[in-house]
């Protein structure tokens, strides 16, 4: 029988985040290396990665890349493993934002933020899994959104990418599963980090509408995302696969 607090370590783990470098990222990195495990930051920008490692400490490095440049996936995997080890938990958090009107959106625009969510997204699961196969265990973790769960105006192309992701991981764990690979996803509701503060501070009658229909009346912290992200990588959370699980103070249950 497992025990208290050794069921929620992540000590031994491995885990590479995409958009590790702030935001949400950077909050389930803060979390996870707090739990023992080792953390690898991946983004484009090698300055915000820089920065994100230092904060975390000795724990934690970090490899530019691009989500989109499907062919350097493997390469990624085979670096992070030779210098850090064999990747054991995959978040699959990279993502970019579009708000447009739908009939503004050009298939060109659209195809971008499949590309970054989606295509890039299962390159990564691709280059992973046959190393947790062989191993046996794994996790893999999305960030899902509101928007995978009702309908939000403007935002079409992230709809569709953010809807996608729990398909994904519906078909991913029903497949990896039986291999001792579990996959979720977090589907945080809004959530207090610079760029939402950026939005809602300029914006009152925005910030209560959001306000006004989460029934705990507050936004969420980084933190309650990051925690929800230890749980469903550790052995806590061991016969939990195929969830898509919401932090939203009951927004997606609220009226």
């Amino acid at each position: 029988m497992s025990s208290f607090p050794t069921v929620f370590s992540l000590s031994g783990e491995v885990v590479l985040i995409t958009g590790g470098g702030t935001g949400i990222g950077l909050a389930m990195a803060r979390s996870m290396t707090a739990a023992g495990a080792r953390v690898v930051l991946v983004g484009r920008r090698e300055a915000e990665l820089a920065a994100a490692v230092k904060e975390l400490g000795a724990g934690a490095s970090f490899a530019v890349h691009d989500v989109t440049q499907l062919d350097g996936a493997g390469a990624l995997i085979e670096r992070v493993t030779r210098e850090v080890g064999p990747v054991t938990s995959l978040v699959n958090n990279a993502g970019i934002h579009l708000k447009k009107p739908a009939v503004e959106t050009s298939a060109e625009e659209f195809q971008k933020v499949l590309n970054t969510h989606i295509v890039g997204a299962h390159a990564l699961t691709r280059a992973v899994v046959p190393g947790m196969i062989e191993r046996k265990h794994g996790t893999i973790l999305f960030t899902a959104s509101m928007a995978s769960l009702f309908g939000i105006p403007l935002v079409i192309a992230y709809t569709a990418a953010k809807s996608a992701m729990v398909g994904m991981v519906k078909g991913y764990s029903t497949e990896f599963s039986p291999h001792g690979i579990r996959v979720n996803a977090i589907a945080p509701g809004w959530i207090e980090t610079e760029m939402s503060r950026k939005a809602l501070d300029g914006d009152p009658a925005r910030k209560g509408k959001i306000l006004g229909r989460t029934p705990m009346a507050r936004l969420g912290q980084p933190e309650d995302i990051g925690w929800a992200a230890v749980y469903l990588t550790s052995p806590a959370s061991r016969f939990v696969t195929g969830v898509t699980l919401p932090v939203d103070g009951g927004v997606s249950v609220g009226f």
